[in-house]
Formats: C-alpha cells, structure tokens, sequence
C-alpha cells in the first residue's frame, strides 16, 4: 500500500494533474424506479454536463428509451448485465467516452452516473474504477445511489440477496413510491434499512427529497484540494446512535436468557439482512504505517469477498497531523489518501464496516495486536493474531 498525499494548495494549477470526473452509481432491485429517478434528476441545472451511461438487459432492451436524452449524452451498454460483463464492457466505454472527450469529439462532460440494472450486484462497477490503475486517475467514485420500493421493499429483502446487498453497500438510499402507501406503512422498511446500513442518508422521493443536491457529492474528492469533509463522509455518529459501541450486547442477539424466540426474532433470523454486519471501529493512538498496510492485507486474504464497504480516516504515527483516507469494496481497496490536515477536531482513528457473513469480533482481533507496532517495532508481524486489550468502539 502506498500513501498518497493530496496536492498541496501552492502547486501551480497548469502542473496539477487533471481532477478527476465524479461518478455515481444508481442501483436498485427491479421496478425500484431507477428510470424515474433519473429522469427527474437530469432536468435539474445541477447536472448539466452530466454523461449518463444506462445498460440494456438482454438481447432488446426498453429501459434506456424511457429515459430522457441530453444532446448525446447517453450512452447504453449492450451486451447484458452490468455485473456480468462489467470488466471488459465498461472499463472499454470509460476509456473510450475519455478519449472522446479529450480529443473533443464528445461534449467536455464534468460528471458521470451509471445506472445498473435492477439484479446487478454494484461491487464489480467500483471495482473497475478503484483498481484500473488509469480509470481510477481518471474518475473518483462520488457514491452509491440505491432507489428501495417502499411497497414492495421488504419482500424483495426477505427474497433476493442482491436486493440486500444493494442497500448496505450504499451512501445514499431513496425510498421510492411512499404516495403508494396509506397510513406511513414503510416504517418497518425504514427501520430496517437503517439497522442494515446505518451510515447512508435515507430519503424519501414523494417528499422531493431526492434531490441531486442531496444525492451526490457523496464522496471525499474536493476539486479545489481544500479538506474534504470526512466526518460526512464517514459518518461514525450513525453507527454509535445504533450502539456499535457494545458488540456483546447488540449485534443481532435473538435469543433470550430463557432459549426461546419471538416470532418476529424467528422470521429476522431468515432473513438475508441478518447475514449484514455494520460497525465502527476507533483508535485513539497513531499506529504505524506497516500496521494498517497488514491489517489492511490480512483482512482482505481473510474475508475479502465478505467487505461490502469499508471506509476510515486513519492517523499514522510517521506524521499524525496528516491523516490518511482509506476505502474499500470487497478486496478491492482505493490507494489511501494523505490529507494535508485533520477535517475536524476528533484526531482518533475512525473505521466503519459493513460485511456479511463476518463477525466484528474478527476485525476487532486482527487490529488491535497490530497497533502494538508504533512501540514494539515491525518484528511483531510475526504473530498478528495474538491476544490483547481492547474493543470496538463507536
């Protein structure tokens, strides 16, 4: 893992490298109203200069003609779903919607969304951002948009675990169609979606809440190279206000003292959100560089495929004042980013997880014997697993 360090504010502008394009990811489970939303979103001033690539599912495809066309700048991925073909296909359009722009055969776009179809997984499309070692100076990821049918929200949870995943990989989750509901019947869907991701900022589109102001800018990327703010970002208040500050008493504990179970603790238990993790992790002390480089590598060997999201603001004892950025899909990790400042009064290391089918206790012992090598020195990677003191924290 190389750290790297933002740009510092006195490099001439004609020497820095061009800012990379914001990209957005809309996501959600079938007849969620991705198409709705965008079309609504594309008539906003906001998003002007914006390039819009939709895929066609199967062999005659419907979704990209019901929505609204802006002097070209559409663009639809033909060869089936975007999960599926999603490292040939769209690392090929990126590059070639780049070359077209630089060479100007294409209008001088600012901002790029991609809208997947409704069974995709959304993991593979930051993947080929994160880790195209051109594609990743090129774009950032600004975030994942994730529409949820609030009628028909929950069954597709129960039923589809890429309806599950969609939802807890998101930094922004748009409840659709609620006009549809009588009497507030979505409050369940709601305090599910914010149990199974605490961090995304929930809204409601009947309420003309989901607007481009509210949905994007949801990364950290700053084109003025100004300190981004990260505690938005991050927002680690959410987990603490769900009590990740407890392990032992709150992570999904469905059976009471006496053995037995409600009905509604039965039905939880089955479904596919129970399988979902989301959790803070804090650290008072700058650790060293060669410890979150192994953590980071051992936590990807261990359970890789099962880290929806991570994201953190790490302080590292080589320069405390300058702490680094880190986030990862999977096993896919983006090269960490060296802020030349802390965005906020807080100094303490701040991580935040979202997995499936991985206990936080796991996380919380691969950590903490690695924070040992500010004072004890590289020789203690010999046994990382070893015991220690401490715990998750909110």
């Amino acid at each position: 893992m190389h750290v790297l360090r933002a740009v510092p504010p006195m490099t001439p502008r004609h020497k820095r490298p061009p800012a990379p394009f914001p990209l957005t990811v809309v996501t959600g489970f079938l007849g969620a109203g991705k198409t709705s939303l965008l079309n609504a979103l594309l008539r906003d001033p906001a998003l002007a200069g914006t390039l819009v690539i939709v895929n066609e599912f199967g062999e005659i495809g419907l979704d990209h003609l019901l929505v609204e066309r802006l002097d070209g700048d559409m663009l639809v991925m033909t060869s089936g779903c975007l999960c599926c073909s999603i490292r040939g296909d769209l690392i090929a359009t990126l590059e070639d919607i780049l070359r077209r722009r630089d060479n100007g055969r294409i209008a001088p776009f600012q901002r790029v969304m991609i809208e997947t179809t409704g069974l995709a997984d959304p993991a593979p499309v930051l993947h080929t951002v994160i880790a195209h070692p051109y594609l990743r100076l090129r774009f950032c990821i600004d975030g994942v948009v994730t529409l949820v049918d609030a009628v028909n929200g929950n069954a597709s949870l129960d039923a589809h675990a890429e309806a599950v995943k969609q939802a807890a990989m998101a930094d922004r989750l748009v409840l659709s169609k609620t006009d549809l509901l009588d009497g507030g019947g979505f409050t369940e869907l709601r305090r599910r979606l914010k149990k199974l991701n605490p961090g995304a900022a929930l809204l409601d589109a009947a309420k003309g809440e989901a607007t481009a102001a509210a949905l994007l800018d949801a990364g950290i990327y700053d084109p003025d190279l100004k300190i981004p703010d990260v505690r938005r970002w991050l927002n680690a208040e959410a987990f603490a206000a769900r009590g990740a500050d407890d392990y032992s008493a709150r992570v999904h504990r469905h059976t009471h003292e006496d053995g037995s179970q409600s009905e509604a603790e039965k039905h939880d238990v089955n479904r596919h959100d129970a399988r979902i993790r989301a959790f803070c992790m804090r650290h008072e002390a700058p650790v060293a560089p060669a410890a979150l480089d192994l953590f980071l590598e051992l936590l990807r060997e261990a359970h890789g495929p099962r880290l929806l999201r991570v994201k953190g603001i790490v302080a590292l004892a080589d320069d405390p004042l300058a702490p680094v950025v880190i986030q990862g899909v999977q096993h896919v990790f983006h090269p960490p980013l060296r802020l030349p400042a802390w965005p906020d009064a807080d100094h303490s290391t701040r991580m935040v997880f979202i997995s499936r089918d991985m206990e936080p206790s796991f996380v919380e012992t691969l950590w903490h014997p690695l924070t040992g090598l500010v004072e004890l020195g590289p020789s203690t990677c010999a046994n990382p697993l070893a015991p220690t003191k401490g715990g998750l924290l909110a």
